[in-house]
């Protein structure tokens, strides 16, 4: 099946789809104690693991037809042709007509899955790793453009560009140094980022933009609204 030139057919609209509607309304009268008292062995076969990550998921109204739909909607919707599409390198991206490079970045160096995964993996992760090392050393030497060191650091960014930098901000800050000052701004609200900013330094101030491709409309209208709009007078200032 070619996943890519096939016509994309909405999941609601899918056999599949249908029959697991009907399924689910005749779930909803189960329950889980009837569940496990005909079927000893549900809470071993209802799970999986993978990596250290173990889910169980036989405490929740899924029986061996559900599965199979699932499996039968996967299978209608060519999800195994576009998983296998992704690892190539083909355009799956149709809105911009680009590969997504998310597996480049996973994959062992010595089995990247397409040229440009070998680009990726050769070129850019060691140097992403170099700087991911040196980074913080760095950044606490980095000085504002009047000499000042830089003492705020605010991240532009929406969906996994803000979250991501998020989870690793809050899951290491307890062995931080509290001499910094982080901020996360991912809503075009005009509000978010002026909270962000209204007790800052512009001197002292770092921003960092973070993107795939720096079109993402509202990362970039924050990031002209750093650069343009924030500190009139910072830009006075940079002029003189």
């Amino acid at each position: 099946m070619n996943t890519q030139n096939s016509p994309l057919v909405p999941l609601n609209q899918r056999p599949a789809w249908k029959a697991l509607e009907t399924h689910a309304q005749t779930m909803k009268a189960t329950n889980l104690r009837q569940l496990f008292k005909e079927d000893s062995g549900r809470g071993q076969r209802f799970t999986a693991e993978a990596d250290g990550i173990f889910l169980d998921y036989s405490k929740n109204r899924v029986i061996d037809e559900t599965l199979k739909l699932l499996l039968q909607l996967a299978e209608e919707s060519g999800l195994r042709g576009r998983i296998d599409a992704m690892f190539r390198g083909d355009k799956i991206n149709i809105t911009e007509n680009r590969a997504v490079l998310h597996v480049a970045l996973r994959a062992p160096k010595a089995r990247p899955s397409s040229s440009m995964a070998k680009t990726w993996c050769r070129v850019f992760m060691p140097c992403w790793t170099r700087w991911r090392v040196r980074g913080a050393g760095a950044l606490r030497r980095l000085e504002g453009h009047t000499g000042k060191r830089i003492r705020n650091v605010i991240n532009i960014g929406i969906g996994g560009s803000d979250l991501g930098p998020v989870m690793a901000y809050e899951a290491l800050k307890h062995y931080s140094q509290r001499d910094l000052t982080f901020r996360f701004v991912s809503n075009v609200d005009g509000t978010d980022f002026a909270e962000a900013v209204q007790d800052l330094s512009p001197d002292e101030t770092l921003f960092l933009v973070a993107s795939k491709t720096f079109t993402t409309q509202e990362t970039m209208t924050n990031a002209h609204t750093a650069r343009e709009c924030c500190w009139p007078g910072w830009a006075a200032t940079k002029r003189r």
